[in-house]
């Protein structure tokens, strides 16, 4: 696998420090980057340009990775040309919530091979329930074929996010990418650092991913009530204090990261389902336990790996304020100077969990796909 990184600030060019101008005949380009860059009118004529050959895959972030730096002002790329595996494509604009098993199925079918190893999904973070899609693809993909990626972000704003293949990104869509050849390795980490505190309360009413009632009183005003003065800042402020879910009959809990706020309902919209007689917990974490949380997502993904796809909450860029370089400080410390590190900030995170192969919707944490090809 032969790699490019570089970024692109619309209206001022590519950055010639990152790497040379010459040609790269890349077979897929990663192009994430904030709502502001990628609306700009000249963005994807200039990833086309720069990249003619390839497929381009764009999403917006919450900030993206260039190495272990955080970019905001610029579209981050990342240029992959396959030598020993290839990649199948496809893309769905998703109509309403309704509707996002049925493009989760097409988009599966549509990237399916023999030789199909891993997918890629980069989703609208907005409008999809990334429990649901998760749940989906685990439904439709053969035994043996993994899932990761992750769903776009809007900084801190909760206004669109965006994805978008071969095309200017657009609200709802979900792009999926197929990586197939037996010589691709491919391993997986995820991990978070936050801490539960607080009384344990029940979810009494829910509607898949929309909290309406916790201890049979409206959530939203008891969500109040913990954050205090950091109310008036919902849904931002919630960032810093996710919940901590323990489904009926699991005895391991997942966090789930607030999306919306419905102030008349009372309700709070999530990442991802909250079932009804659930236990949950608020949690909190520190600087540290939020960079030893990727430093060991880094260790279980480890590898000679020559891709690093790591995908991590905006909370946590919240949390860690002026030390969000850490984490990735942290993930290349594990890593080693070899490979090539990309990624973003999101709204949620999908990968396989522990050692089981079934991919799950994550919040609040760093999720790390790594990459490489060997010969077989």
């Amino acid at each position: 696998m032969k790699l490019l990184q570089t970024s692109l600030k619309p209206g001022t060019g590519w950055n010639s420090s990152q790497s040379s101008s010459e040609p790269f005949d890349a077979d897929l380009v990663l192009a994430f980057g904030q709502r502001g860059p990628l609306s700009h009118p000249d963005a994807f004529a200039g990833l086309k340009a720069r990249f003619p050959s390839a497929r381009i895959i764009i999403a917006s972030t919450a900030g993206s990775f260039t190495d272990t730096a955080i970019e905001d002002d610029s579209i981050v790329c990342t240029a992959l040309k396959f030598e020993r595996s290839r990649a199948t494509y496809a893309v769905e604009h998703l109509d309403s919530s309704a509707n996002l098993e049925e493009c989760c199925h097409r988009l599966g079918a549509s990237v399916a091979s023999p030789d199909l190893r891993h997918v890629l999904i980069f989703s609208d973070g907005s409008m999809v329930n990334g429990t649901t899609l998760s749940q989906a693809f685990n439904k439709v993909l053969p035994p043996g074929v993994t899932l990761s990626g992750g769903l776009a972000g809007d900084g801190t704003d909760f206004i669109e996010t965006m994805v978008g293949l071969d095309a200017p990104p657009a609200s709802g869509m979900i792009v999926a990418v197929g990586l197939c050849g037996a010589s691709l390795q491919i391993a997986f980490g995820s991990s978070g650092g936050w801490s539960p505190f607080g009384p344990k309360r029940t979810v009494t009413a829910s509607h898949d991913n929309v909290l309406q009632e916790l201890d049979g009183k409206l959530a939203l005003d008891l969500y109040k009530t913990y954050l205090g003065s950091e109310a008036d800042a919902l849904p931002a402020s919630a960032l810093r204090f996710p919940l901590n879910l323990t489904p009926p009959g699991h005895d391991n809990p997942v966090v789930r990261t607030i999306l919306s706020i419905d102030e008349k309902q009372g309700t709070m919209t999530f990442a991802g389902d909250i079932p009804v007689d659930s236990t949950v917990q608020l949690m909190r974490a520190s600087y540290e336990d939020l960079i030893s949380g990727a430093e060991a997502a880094a260790t279980a993904a480890s590898q000679d790996a020559e891709l690093v796809l790591c995908v991590s909450c905006v909370g946590r860029r919240i949390v860690l304020g002026q030390r969000i370089e850490e984490e990735l400080e942290g993930v290349r410390a594990i890593f080693g100077a070899g490979p090539v590190i990309t990624g973003f900030y999101s709204y949620g995170e999908l990968a396989p969990s522990g050692h089981k192969h079934k991919c799950q919707l994550h919040n609040q944490t760093m999720t790390i796909t790594s990459l490489s090809e060997r010969a077989v």
